[in-house]
């Protein structure tokens, strides 16, 4: 293959994963066009989801591990809440991987579209527990639209490195 790109750790784990960080980080900023707030999407849900449809690896889970962590920091949330929600969509991920191979663009979005709803899902669900009141679910719908749409990013990963592992051709 021409497109192929050797599968180093650095490119497909540690590069996204920055990525995932710095953007988290632009989208906090107290940016208001029009009065309106940026949303507030998960990025690292994108290359969660790849990850798992990539391969199966040791560092991929480490990877999510240490967004969702970076997460429950950030943003102030119980340590562990986002962790083990994006663990669970990895899982998700893993789950699926089978049925995923070969489908098309949107069967792919729909993947990704269960994938966020159980990580999503997860974390509304922890987070009632942990605070005995239930979060908006307008909000927490907007957060989930908001995740949805960043589909492509994780489509553009998994193209990029499916391939590259000829053990896997």
């Amino acid at each position: 293959m021409a497109g192929a790109r050797p599968l180093a750790p650095w490119r497909w784990i540690g590069v996204p994963l920055v990525q995932c960080l710095i953007l988290t980080v632009l989208f906090s900023l107290p940016f208001r066009p029009f009065g309106l707030s940026l949303p507030e999407p998960i990025f690292p849900l994108a290359p969660t989801f790849a990850w798992a449809v990539i391969r199966p690896s040791m560092l991929a889970p480490v990877g999510v591990l240490l967004m969702g962590l970076f997460l429950d920091i950030f943003w102030g949330a119980p340590m562990g809440l986002w962790a083990l929600s994006l663990l669970l969509a990895y899982g998700g991920g893993l789950v699926g991987r089978s049925m995923m191979a070969g489908q098309s663009f949107p069967a792919m979005w729909a993947w990704y579209a269960a994938v966020t709803a159980l990580a999503m899902g997860a974390a509304y669900l922890f987070t009632m527990v942990g605070a005995h009141a239930t979060a908006d679910p307008v909000a927490v719908g907007w957060q989930f639209l908001a995740t949805f749409i960043l589909f492509p990013f994780a489509h553009l990963l998994i193209d990029r490195f499916e391939d590259a592992d000829v053990r896997f051709r």
